[in-house]
C-alpha cells in the first residue's frame, strides 16, 4: 500500500528542459522498481523511462533516449526525470508508477507490471 505524490512539470519551448518528481508517502520505495508513462488525449498510454530499486540500471524508450534522464534519492524515497531538448510530442501527462516486478532490473514497458500510479503531471512543450 503506497501513495505517490508528484510534482515538477509545466509549460516550455522546444529545446528547453523540465524535470517531474514522485515521492512516496507512507512507504519506502528502495526494493522497487519504478517507471514513467505519459499519456495524450486519444492516445494510448506510452512507457518512457524505467529505473531499477537502486538506481543503478535504467531503460529508455527510443523517443527519450538520450535526452530523458531517470534517477532516483532513497533516503528521500523520491524517483525523478529529467527531461531535456523536449520537443513538441513531449507534451503530455506524465505519471510514475511502482513496478510489481521483484527483480533488479528496471521497471519495464509493460504497464501490466505496475501495482501503484501517481496522479499525473502536465508537461507542456511549444514549437
Amino acid at each position: 500500500q503506497v501513495q505517490l505524490v508528484q510534482s515538477g512539470g509545466g509549460l516550455v519551448q522546444a529545446g528547453g528542459s523540465l524535470s517531474v518528481s514522485c515521492a512516496a508517502s507512507g512507504r519506502t520505495l528502495a526494493n522497487y522498481a519504478m517507471g514513467w508513462f505519459r499519456q495524450t488525449p486519444g492516445k494510448e498510454r506510452e512507457f518512457v523511462a524505467g529505473i531499477n530499486w537502486s538506481g543503478s540500471a535504467t531503460l529508455y524508450s527510443d523517443s527519450v533516449k538520450g535526452r530523458f534522464v531517470a534517477s532516483r534519492d532513497i533516503p528521500k524515497n523520491t524517483v525523478y526525470l529529467q527531461m531535456n531538448r523536449l520537443k513538441s510530442e513531449d507534451t503530455g501527462v506524465y505519471y510514475c508508477a511502482r513496478s510489481r516486478v521483484l527483480s533488479p532490473a528496471p521497471g519495464g514497458s509493460d504497464a501490466a507490471d505496475y501495482d501503484s500510479w501517481g496522479p499525473g503531471t502536465q508537461v507542456t512543450v511549444s514549437s
